[in-house]
């Protein structure tokens, strides 16, 4: 028999649960609300771990997220195991509680390289605060930072410690970066914007292995025999959606490698069991095709749209992804999609200056993603094309 019993239990600290908890509250929601996560932390939001929390201009206090004061949070406290069939959760506590409904938003891991050196000291992962403050710390006295990796987390962490006065290089597989999101012009356009504020970006290199100093990391090998020098290194190499506890409770996984749902977020074959943000993959009505999305911002959504399934209603996850990036002070990006591929490019506004805007359109000209660089318009027509599939023209 189980410790006790909760009308909802939200498996995962992050924006997703905290999502789901606030809008419940806002629905009307009176029952049990038990949040449960493995941080040390309370929810808080992570985009200002890699610029204004890494840059120290945003305390801790202010990455948090606002929980209604009568839904429980439980801190540093893992799911052990999970029956989804007989609404059973195992606390890290040795607690096990029952629920009525559960949503799994256990988020994503870093994906970490398993490279000769890759253990040495100064070689970080950026994802949590607490990853902030040991990079913070280090790069105080680094003099040669390194970035693995060409998009988000490399691109933000160079722009931000770059402001702090390191000299920072970005190393990448691809030719520019972003550019397997956004095409080579938008990709290109933030080259120089990087480049013109000292930010070293190197493109098509392979990483083989770390160069060290007894325990410490000194430089990065590449293909060919060069060695980059770097006392610092971060790691932004994409991350895999955490699945463990969904795999070992049984839970279907899908061809994306998140929990399988349906366009409601419903896990399938699990009455009253739930799946949101970077490990949920759902069946999307917008977009016609089966989605598994890693952003702050859609994640949020999921919480909520998840919130509302519980609250009564019947409507599916419309949603139309949204992905925000800020390099310092330099470049803001805006980005609703996502597109798997494309046909065409349409470029509105001005390269030259830093403000235009690239519509994706798909072989019948059909909006399936848009990017705003500097403020440009555009993206709320190309969300409305989206949503409505009508071509454009």
């Amino acid at each position: 028999m189980a410790d006790r019993t909760v009308d909802v239990l939200l498996i995962g600290g992050g924006i997703a649960s905290a999502t789901a908890a606030q809008t419940l509250r806002e629905g009307g929601f009176t029952g049990s609300v038990l949040l449960v996560g493995r941080e040390l932390d309370p929810p808080y939001h992570r985009p200002p771990v890699t610029k204004g929390y890494l840059a120290g201009e945003e305390s801790k206090e202010d990455t948090l997220i606002d929980i209604p004061d009568d839904v429980e949070v439980l801190t540093r406290t893992s799911v052990l195991s999970l029956d989804p069939a007989a609404k059973t959760a195992k606390l890290s506590t040795k607690e096990e509680v029952a629920f009525t409904h559960a949503l799994v938003a256990t988020g994503a891991m870093v994906r970490r390289l398993s490279l000769d050196g890759a253990n040495l000291d100064g070689i970080h992962y950026l994802r949590a605060t607490g990853n902030a403050d040991a990079l913070r710390k280090e790069a105080e006295s680094a003099t040669n930072v390194v970035m693995v990796g060409g998009s988000y987390i490399g691109c933000e962490t160079a722009a931000t410690l770059t402001k702090l006065g390191r000299s920072c290089t970005i190393l990448m597989q691809e030719a520019e970066p972003f550019d397997r999101h956004f095409g080579l012009t938008a990709a290109k356009h933030i080259r120089s914007v990087l480049e013109g504020h000292g930010v070293t970006v190197r493109g098509g290199v392979d990483v083989e292995s770390f160069a060290g100093e007894g325990e410490a990391v000194s430089g990065v090998n590449l293909a060919g025999g060069e060695t980059v020098p770097a006392d610092l290194v971060v790691l932004g190499v994409g991350a895999q959606p955490d699945v463990m506890l969904a795999k070992k409770s049984g839970l279907p996984i899908g061809d994306l490698g998140g929990v399988r749902c349906d366009s409601r977020l419903r896990v399938e074959g699990f009455p009253g069991l739930y799946a949101a943000g970077d490990m949920c993959e759902y069946e999307s009505v917008v977009h016609g095709r089966t989605l598994r999305v890693e952003h702050e911002e859609h994640a949020a959504a999921q919480g909520a749209t998840v919130a509302r399934q519980i609250l009564g209603s019947e409507d599916a996850h419309t949603e139309v992804p949204y992905f925000f990036s800020d390099l310092a002070d330099w470049l803001s990006l805006e980005y609703v999609g996502p597109a798997a591929d494309w046909a065409e490019e349409v470029v509105e506004g001005s390269v030259e200056d830093g403000a235009f805007s690239v519509t994706y359109l798909d072989g019948e000209k059909r909006v399936v993603a848009c990017l705003s660089i500097g403020g440009a318009p555009g993206l709320d027509a190309a969300r409305e094309r989206m949503a409505s599939g009508e071509p454009v023209g």
